[in-house]
């Protein structure tokens, strides 16, 4: 049943009495030095895949997908470049291990046994996940690559070009570097795959360089799905915008010839190509997964008998570059140096409390050039006229377009991605000119998919610069929150603080919204962004303070690599007034360009002492309308705007709501997992001060005059307000 046994007692025996496959004479410009090179490298990939399982059987190990039978990519690896960025599906150590044959002073054999064992000595992730990845070798790690790395891929491959005419401070490519990306034949079938290749192509289809080399593993099953037989080729060979190659990953010869072939179409044209390679899986798909549970024995066998290993035998020994016999030597040399250290690395410390393993969420902080700001010529030319307006009060969407224009202004890094962002100038007009302003390469009009949108900022960050996709509307984020929670967030966290994807995500959003609204457009739920650990979620109520903060949040990205999420509430973008039509209240002045709002502050209102109003969004706009109406009945209140949603600015809050005999918590966001459960929860657990909640109800928005029936009022306010400071607490 140890299928890993038979294939190694198989190549032994097969190998000493000369029993190999029958194939294709070696043929191509692969020499002997370097076909010799990936038999080793093969060699250590079955190596390391018997001594992982080993050590998880004796508890020395704790995740195992093996990458056997996928030793072809080893070829691949000596086709590229290591300074061509690879992100890799989880069944390619093989390229990894050739690659780290291209940069001196490597220990890839130690490397991964620390990671199989998850010792904190673990070069890549610090014991945190056994990942393939490795700074020096320009392999970000990659944790469940069910295709959901693909859209970064697409985002890094843009950036080589737009880096090439605008170099961001932290430029980590080259001008002719190519990005690989691979992944397997099940993946391919994954929406989020299909997007990306898709964006790809339509990104190539316009012209637009797209160094992209996508590399799809076929070894023909998915776990227990097969493959329907032709299913790939037909998938990707007549696919708009991308060339297609193909493979036969079991001879080196053919696969580095054509893996050559593809890599020097894609840098010379700087379009997309897919490189089909057929592989073979061996042992089943992971840990102890038994492929014959599910698959005739015969055909495990079949398979097994096509070993890429005996192959490659067969092929050195028809070109002469290396006898059976010393192949063999190589086998047995290269096990036993793989136990001997594995056996260290599993004396090795790992981690073992808390704050080790959260060291990596949050991002090291980075040097960067310092910064005077826009000047003053750059600016005239930019605003034109808009110049004169900006000491007249404004609506909040005009002050955002205002503060992206200086941002962008002073940091040429910046490029912003989204649907309509550019010629329309975004549904609300708030990224109107920006295009005119800075060019469609930085002002980047996205074709329909939110996974691509935020991949491409995903990926362009991981070559320096600092991208601002925008996602229309808060419900349609929900199409692409992996890409954040599984990607974004994951990063720093699985590189030990290496690989960082640092920028600010635009998202117009929340309820209130009349006219244009519904369920889709109306979203007043944000708990699938403030459970993410790492990233930061704002959220302004006015023009003002959305400049100063949208300020903050690109530092924070520029320079301590954080993943800042904005949250814009679209109903108060045009707002004009506040108590009365026409006094024109909610109106703001542009801030002076040295103003900030720092990540945990909170905005104090008002001193009064009856209540404390905490709230953001919406509800500071509501809560400040109740205020005005309990003053006149005698009541003092202050409101409280949060700013900051996650992390919770919980020291400035407690601050500001010392003094006061009651506090009352307003929150948009719905009953059951908004906000207010973990306002309820601070106050319970460092205040002595009664404390109760105001939410909306746990339900969808309507459309129609029905819009805001779920959500606080200004008029529910003043009742709860009244009732808080009656005792009732209700």
């Amino acid at each position: 049943m140890d299928r890993a046994q038979i294939v190694h007692d198989n190549f032994l025996r097969r190998v000493e009495d000369g029993d190999f496959p029958d194939g294709a004479a070696p043929d191509g410009p692969l020499d002997d030095a370097l076909a010799v090179s990936i038999y080793r490298s093969g060699c250590l990939t079955r190596a390391l895949d018997r001594t992982s399982r080993a050590m998880q059987a004796n508890g020395q190990g704790f995740y195992t997908i093996g990458s056997s039978g996928h030793e072809g990519m080893a070829a691949v690896a000596a086709a590229l470049r290591p300074t061509d960025m690879a992100f890799l599906h989880y069944r390619d150590a093989a390229f990894q291990i050739q690659r780290a044959e291209q940069v001196p002073g490597q220990t890839i054999t130690w490397d991964m046994l620390l990671s199989f064992a998850c010792s904190s000595d673990d070069p890549i992730s610090g014991g945190r996940h056994k990942v393939l990845g490795s700074k020096a070798l320009t392999i970000p790690p990659q944790t469940s690559t069910i295709a959901s790395h693909l859209p970064k891929a697409v985002g890094a491959a843009y950036s080589i070009g737009l880096a090439k005419r605008q170099p961001p401070e932290h430029k980590q490519l080259p001008d002719d570097a190519i990005v690989m990306c691979s992944f397997g034949d099940a993946s391919a079938n994954h929406s989020t795959a299909q997007g990306a290749i898709n964006t790809s192509g339509w990104t190539a289809y316009q012209n637009i360089p797209m160094p992209l080399l996508w590399v799809c593993e076929d070894n023909g099953i998915g776990i227990s799905t097969k493959t329907p037989t032709g299913w790939i080729a037909a998938n990707f060979q007549a696919r708009p915008g991308i060339k297609y190659f193909h493979c036969d990953g079991t001879d080196i010869y053919q696969t580095f010839k054509v893996a050559q072939e593809a890599a020097d179409y894609v840098r010379k044209r700087r379009k997309p190509a897919i490189l089909h390679i057929r592989t073979i899986r061996l042992y089943g798909h992971a840990g102890a997964d038994v492929p014959t549970t599910y698959m005739a024995k015969s055909e495990v066998e079949a398979e097994e008998a096509q070993d890429p290993l005996l192959q490659t035998v067969r092929l050195l020994r028809d070109a002469g570059a290396l006898a059976p016999q010393a192949a063999l030597d190589i086998y047995h040399k290269t096990g036993q140096r793989v136990e001997r250290i594995a056996a260290e690395a599993c004396s090795r410390d790992r981690l073992d409390s808390a704050s080790d393993v959260m060291a990596s969420i949050v991002p090291p902080r980075r040097e960067c050039a310092p910064s005077n700001g826009p000047s003053a010529n750059d600016r005239a030319a930019a605003f034109g006229g808009d110049l004169k307006q900006m000491e007249q009060p404004q609506i909040m969407s005009r002050l955002i377009n205002w503060a992206l224009t200086d941002l962008m202004l002073e940091h040429g890094e910046i490029a912003m991605m989204g649907e309509d962002i550019g010629r329309k100038g975004g549904v609300y007009g708030v990224t109107q000119k920006l295009a005119k302003r800075f060019g469609r390469a930085r002002v980047i009009d996205t074709l329909l998919d939110e996974q691509s949108i935020l991949g491409l900022g995903l990926g362009m960050a991981q070559n320096g610069f600092l991208p601002i996709p925008e996602i229309q509307f808060l419900a349609y984020y929900h199409n692409a929150e992996d890409q954040i929670r599984g990607e974004g967030a994951t990063l720093p966290f699985f590189s030990n603080g290496q690989y960082t994807n640092p920028m600010v995500v635009r998202i117009a959003g929340l309820g209130y919204q009349k006219g244009f609204g519904g369920h889709f457009h109306n979203d007043n739920s944000f708990a699938a962004i403030r459970d993410v650990p790492g990233v930061i979620l704002a959220c302004p109520s006015n023009g003002a303070d959305a400049v100063r903060m949208l300020r903050e949040a690109v530092r924070l990205a520029r320079e301590e690599q954080r993943l800042v999420i904005f949250l814009e509430p679209i109903a108060l973008y045009p707002m004009r007034d506040l108590h009365t039509p026409g006094d024109g209240l909610w109106m703001r002045k542009y801030p002076a360009l040295s103003e900030r709002l720092p990540l945990g502050q909170v905005t104090q209102h008002g001193d009064g002492s009856d209540i404390a109003i905490v709230t953001y969004g919406n509800g500071t706009y509501l809560s400040l309308q109740a205020q005005e109406q309990l003053k006149a009945e005698a009541i003092s209140a202050r409101v409280i705007d949060l700013n900051w949603l996650s992390p919770l600015p919980e020291e400035s809050l407690l601050d500001a709501v010392q003094g006061c005999n009651h506090i009352l918590i307003v929150d948009e966001t719905r009953r059951t997992g908004g906000l207010a459960e973990a306002l309820m929860a601070l106050f319970t657990e460092r205040s002595d001060i009664p404390h109760c909640r105001l939410v909306a109800e746990d339900s969808f928005i309507p459309t129609g005059p029905a819009y805001a029936a779920t959500m606080p009022s200004a008029e529910g306010i003043i009742a709860a307000a009244k009732t808080a400071i009656a005792g009732d607490g209700a």
